[in-house]
């Protein structure tokens, strides 16, 4: 683990490396952002969305949490894709989990916490809905993995039934929305699912008025 002197360090010979490459870097960084994507991901430590996806300061708006959740009831998130999405005019929206999760781990063994048990509830619930066909895979980690992805799917579902997704859609906001999953073992991303404006399902076409935007 570096020190907080290895860590300013590292950050002096970054800012060294962007000057050299652009002596106007951190002047044009300054002016604002204008980000396509808002990234909703998990917390964990190995899951930095600039590194895996290759992208630079203000491409990617972003909101982390444990397990990559998308609670309607939390405003944290809420406040995240309202101004992604209504004032930064975002077009795409991913919701990233990934592999070997601590926070689908601990809805699997039922984790009573005063914090994180409440948390995970929506884990949990996708977890006690699928158990049966999850019990078919042959080992824990297979089990885990596979529920990240339903849990991931479920995330997708619940944004697009957020006010704020569908009136975007209602007012011609071609807004995208993607699942994906990321597999630490082998650094790569995976489509899950994705919601093309264009083709939007029929029940999502009738929650905003049955119309295609």
């Amino acid at each position: 683990m570096k020190s907080f002197d290895q860590i300013f360090q590292a950050n002096r010979s970054w800012v060294r490396k962007k000057e050299m490459l652009d002596k106007d870097y951190f002047k044009k960084l300054a002016m604002g952002q204008q980000p396509k994507y808002l990234w909703i991901g998990c917390s964990d430590s190995r899951v930095p969305e600039t590194e895996i996806t290759g992208t630079e300061p203000g491409e990617i708006f972003v909101h982390r949490n444990i397990a990559n959740l998308v609670n309607s009831n939390d405003p944290n998130v809420m406040s995240v894709l309202k101004y992604a999405v209504d004032y930064l005019k975002v077009k795409h929206i991913v919701v990233c989990g990934h592999y070997e999760c601590g926070g689908v781990k601990a809805a699997i063994d039922n984790l009573h916490d005063e914090y994180l048990g409440d948390w995970i509830v929506d884990i949990k619930k996708t977890y006690k809905t699928h158990k049966k066909d999850l019990k078919l895979y042959g080992d824990e980690r297979t089990l885990a993995n596979r529920l990240s992805e339903l849990s991931v799917v479920k995330q997708v579902e619940k944004l697009c039934d957020t006010a704020i997704v569908q009136n975007a859609w209602e007012r011609g906001h071609r807004l995208f929305i993607h699942g994906w999953i990321f597999d630490i073992t082998t650094g790569k991303l995976k489509t899950l699912m994705e919601i093309n404006p264009d083709n939007l399902p029929d029940d999502i076409l009738e929650a905003i008025g049955g119309e295609k935007v």
